[in-house]
Order: C-alpha cells, then sequence, then structure tokens
C-alpha cells in the first residue's frame, strides 16, 4: 500500500494526548489491544491460574467456585475469546491481505468525527472512560472496516470465524461500525473535544 497524508480521528482512553504529539506505528510495534489480550497474567489471590483453580476446587459435588475464582474464571473467558477473535483476523489478514495494518500494531481512529463520536457512544455503554477526542494527521497507511463483521464472541466452529475474518477484511461497503486502523508517522493537531475533567 502507498503512504498518503490523511485526517483521522482517535478516541483516547488511557492517557491524555496533548497537541503536537507524534506516534509512529509500524509492523513491529504492539498497540494497548495486543498488551490487552496477550501479555496479561489471570491469577487468583493466591497465584492460581484458571486450570489450577479447576483442578485445585473440584469435589465430588462438582465444582465450587469463590466469587474471586468465578470472577476470574469469566474474565479469563471473555479475553480468550477476543484473543481467539484477534488471532483468527490476524491469521487472515497475513494469509490474504498482507499489505494491509495489523489489527494487533496500529492506532485506531475514526474517518470521521462522527465516527468517533459513535464509538464515544459504544465505549460510555460499556463504562469504559474516554477522555478525549483528538484530529490526526496521518502521513501512512491505513484500512477501513466494519468492526460489526469481526467473528463473533461465540462458540461457532473456527471455520465460521476464518469466514468472518474474510467478511471483514473484505468490507462490505455499508460500515456499520466503521473504524480506521493506522500505520506510519501520526501527530495530534486538535484537541476537539475534553471529557472527565
Amino acid at each position: 500500500m502507498k503512504e498518503t497524508e490523511f485526517y483521522a480521528y482517535h478516541i483516547v482512553t488511557r492517557k491524555r494526548m496533548r497537541v503536537g504529539q507524534t506516534i509512529t506505528f509500524d509492523q513491529t510495534q504492539k498497540n494497548t489491544l495486543y498488551r490487552f489480550f496477550f501479555e496479561r497474567d489471570h491469577l487468583n489471590g493466591k497465584g492460581e491460574d484458571l486450570f489450577q483453580i479447576f483442578s485445585n476446587h473440584y469435589t465430588e459435588k462438582g465444582l465450587i467456585l469463590e466469587k474471586e475464582n468465578a470472577d476470574l474464571a469469566i474474565n479469563y473467558m471473555g479475553q480468550t475469546i477476543r484473543a481467539v477473535r484477534e488471532v483468527i483476523a490476524e491469521m487472515v489478514r497475513l494469509q490474504e491481505y498482507p499489505e494491509y495494518p495489523s489489527r494487533l500494531s496500529c492506532l485506531y481512529a475514526a474517518k470521521s468525527y462522527e465516527d468517533a463520536l459513535k464509538w464515544k457512544q459504544l465505549f460510555d455503554s460499556y463504562h469504559r472512560d474516554v477522555l478525549q477526542i483528538v484530529k490526526l494527521k496521518v502521513l501512512g497507511t491505513s484500512f477501513e472496516g466494519d468492526a460489526t463483521l469481526l467473528p463473533k464472541e461465540d462458540g461457532v466452529p473456527f471455520s465460521k470465524k476464518i469466514e468472518q475474518a474474510r467478511e471483514y477484511w473484505n468490507g462490505n461497503g455499508s460500515n456499520q461500525l466503521s473504524e480506521l486502523l493506522l500505520n506510519g508517522k501520526i501527530e495530534v493537531v486538535e484537541i476537539m473535544d475534553n471529557f472527565l475533567a
């Protein structure tokens, strides 16, 4: 893909950004999505992982879990199914669309301010704090996908999830929940909104 210069909008959720701040993303830099799904431990207060909990807490009456362990199991399963989604999406990208930015090594953005507001509304519905919406100047590559086409977080066979990933990378033109994956040199040029002051 050829690098071009364009503008995009980013939802800031972790650390406030400032005008003039630059970020460079290439295929080797991992983003927060990668770190969240692939570098996070799930241990209880005793240092046990889910498999140790299951083997240590199984009795003749079945599996008996205290709240801490049940919460850990639910969080682990939720994170794992989303990590599976990302691995499948990355596998399809590498095989069929290697020129597109990786979902695990990009900055997520929106094509328009209106699309950024849709993402803010979605984040708000999940009680995820949004600190800012910023306007970006990008010199790089991008992929516009519809997040509703990503592999679903359900129990369907992996073959179905692979087909869903292909649909995502092919795009359908409607982009119900449009997301831009950005690579290249990215500069914050304007703070559109500040929230949670």
